[in-house]
């Protein structure tokens, strides 16, 4: 699911799934942190590059990969179930959190679907680059789930309230040209190959900088916003515990599976 390399002092961490458009399964939620754990302990790493084998970034969470650890189905109320749900969510939130809390930048090259949970990682880069065909949604919405693994907390941070709750509340799909004008990409290419160009340039003009100053800038950065972040992740997690297997998210399963749409009843 993710591959690694160093180059010189660029990290380059690369979702490597294309024949599932590099849908998030079990492979990546707990393979992601000790990848991050690897490159903070390697201080000869200034910087790291995230992108993606094939034409998706990643069309977001492995629904079928991930259904046997949300226990969907089981009757009746379960003490157990929900308190290893809210674990299993805060566990998720690390694979995500992981980046942000990187002790060097982190630049996310992005091509074709950037969709649900695959905002939630970007969000947590530093620097954000486009090609011309990429399409972002958060589309946890449109499947009966509360975005719980970062996007409420930190889209709004870079894109600003209003904008951030439309594409939240509608789960509407936005193109490159649309995320740059919002600030959710720093710029767009023409294509993959470009965008990667644009990240590798931005990456070698990191590293040539004093480390010490970028990381120490990174730190300070993230401190202002780090608390409430992680009080707002806790207070999600709770609340998906508590919600999250409803019979709204069973008719988004069921629907996605026959490819029809979803008749939501708020139950």
């Amino acid at each position: 699911m993710i591959t690694y390399e160093k180059v010189g002092h660029i990290g380059y961490v690369c979702l490597n799934r294309a024949d599932k458009m590099n849908a998030l399964n079990q492979d990546f939620w707990f393979g992601m942190a000790p990848i991050f754990e690897e490159i903070n302990g390697d201080m000869d790493v200034r910087v790291v590059v995230l992108s993606a084998k094939g034409k998706a970034f990643s069309v977001g969470l492995d629904f079928f990969d991930m259904l046997p650890r949300l226990g969907l189905g089981q009757a009746g109320p379960d003490g157990e179930r929900q308190r290893q749900l809210h674990q299993l969510i805060r566990d998720m939130q690390w694979a995500v959190t992981c980046v942000e809390r990187c002790r060097v930048p982190v630049i996310a090259a992005i091509q074709g679907y950037c969709l649900g949970g695959a905002v939630d990682l970007i969000t947590a880069c530093d620097i954000r680059l486009a090609s011309a065909d990429a399409i972002f949604s958060v589309r946890e919405p449109k499947v009966g789930i509360v975005a719980d693994i970062g996007t409420l907390q930190r889209l709004p941070r870079v894109v600003g309230s209003g904008v951030a709750r439309e594409l939240i509340f509608t789960g509407q799909d936005i193109d490159a040209t649309f995320a740059e004008k919002i600030g959710l990409v720093n710029r767009v290419s023409d294509d993959l190959e470009s965008c990667l160009d644009d990240a590798r340039r931005t990456a070698e003009a990191i590293a040539k900088n004093a480390p010490l100053a970028v990381q120490g800038s990174k730190r300070v950065l993230i401190e202002s916003e780090k608390g409430q972040i992680d009080r707002e992740l806790e207070y999600v997690a709770t609340w998906n515990a508590a919600h999250l297997l409803s019979q709204d998210l069973a008719a988004a399963i069921d629907s996605f599976a026959r490819r029809t749409e979803p008749d939501f009843k708020g139950r």
